[in-house]
């Protein structure tokens, strides 16, 4: 049985990394509203430790995770780590004396709660000791109710309030002026600020280097003599490709020996992992994380298409589809400025073509919109059970590889 999950961040008000709301479908036909809420929580507990590992999607960070009124009262959240999971209340939940008892026993067991989608109402004020998040609808919760559930909760120092669904720069600053210090949402993928830049000369390296080796014969004394020119690229390219990702038998003396040991396909993903590290200064790691994810899952699905041979385009897409977040510009302009091929700026400037699809798909994972996901990969003959493992395979090689390039 498929099991689906996507993982959607929580940053804090430094918009540092907190932890992931992970979002769980045991098929396709949970995926819709008459999804079985019980049954869908349950096979997620199952395939947290048969089949994904919390470990391995939360990345050791907290994992906020839906428990319904059945499972809450069923003790399945006992079932999991507490050090790492946030039990989420379900708005669908009653506040009643019997729910009261077992959050009460779970706070006692030093579990996490947290309250989701919430609206404050007299009948939740027992319940209030025992939380430590309040999660808030941003687009579902009139001005009237947000007022007054923020100064309920003033009452309570101990509880931190979580804004969900923060897409854009401005939501953010708002709801933390209002006390928020808990944050949901793909607001720091957004520019900032639109403008005009110019790149680095460190930036600029790169673009040589990138056209250098995305030749069909790259000259690799030309790739030398650029990264001898930068002291910081050698290092790191030395460092990566003596990484234990990579097996060797001599040890690596020099910069020749380190290309033409990653050879080109290699050689071209660490230049565009740099890529993300160099243009991604000053951003929320997670955003430098979701790039390379991005990458990876887009190259894993080129493979499975009719556009094998266009692997490291649909690795450089993916990269590059969060670049005018992390320069806060214009994307076109950035574009421009960068050595790609045609259908690699129409796909990142127009969202037109196959690679443009590759990088849709991959948002569709990230947003768990599952029906959408399932429509994209039926449309190049690709397997979504396939997809899924690939998604999470991403996921594991983003975090091995930001490692490496930081």
């Amino acid at each position: 049985m498929a099991f689906f999950a996507a993982r959607q961040p929580i940053l804090n008000s430094k918009k540092e990394l907190f932890g992931y709301e992970l979002l769980f479908r045991t098929s396709m036909e949970n995926a819709f509203p008459d999804v079985d809420e019980e049954k869908a929580t349950s096979k997620m507990i199952e395939g947290l430790y048969l089949d994904l590992g919390l470990d391995r999607i939360a990345a050791d960070k907290l994992a906020f995770i839906n428990f319904t009124k059945s499972s809450i009262m069923a003790g399945h959240p006992t079932l999991l780590p507490k050090e790492t999971v946030v039990v989420e209340v379900l708005e669908t939940v009653k506040p009643t004396r019997a729910i009261y008892t077992r959050l009460k026993q779970m706070h006692t067991k030093g579990y996490t709660l947290a309250l989701d989608d919430f609206v404050h109402h007299p009948d939740w004020e027992p319940f209030y000791p025992l939380c430590k998040i309040i999660k808030v609808d941003c687009l579902n919760i009139s001005e009237t109710e947000l007022a007054q559930t923020v100064n309920v909760i003033k009452r309570h120092p101990h509880i931190q309030l979580l804004a969900e669904k923060v897409e854009s720069v401005e939501e953010f600053e708002r709801y933390k002026a209002l006390g928020f210090t808990l944050f949901q949402g793909y607001f720091f993928s957004k520019p900032e600020v639109i403008q005009s830049v110019s790149l680095s000369s460190s930036q600029s390296m790169l673009s040589s280097l990138l056209s250098e080796v995305s030749k069909l014969e790259p000259n690799i004394n030309n790739i030398v003599k650029l990264f001898e020119l930068d002291p910081g690229l050698s290092f790191k390219l030395l460092r990566y490709a003596q990484s234990p990702y990579f097996q060797r038998r001599n040890k690596i003396e020099n910069i020749k020996q380190a290309i033409i040991m990653l050879g080109k396909s290699e050689l071209e993903r660490f230049i565009t992992l740099l890529f993300a590290a160099t243009f991604g200064e000053d951003k929320p790691d997670e955003l430098i994380r979701l790039s390379l994810q991005r990458a990876k899952f887009c190259e894993f699905f080129a493979e499975k298409t009719a556009h094998k041979d266009r692997l490291s385009s649909a690795f450089l897409v993916g990269m590059l589809s969060l670049l005018d977040a992390m320069l806060d510009a214009n994307l076109a302009s950035l574009i421009s400025k960068l050595p790609l091929s045609a259908d690699i700026k129409i796909a990142l400037v127009r969202q037109q073509g196959w690679l443009a699809d590759c990088v849709q798909l991959c948002k569709d994972f990230e947003q768990a919109n599952w029906e959408a996901m399932v429509q994209g990969c039926a449309k190049y003959g690709v397997d979504h059970d396939v997809m899924l493992e690939a998604y999470n395979d991403s996921i594991l090689w983003s975090e091995q590889r930001l490692v490496l390039i930081q």
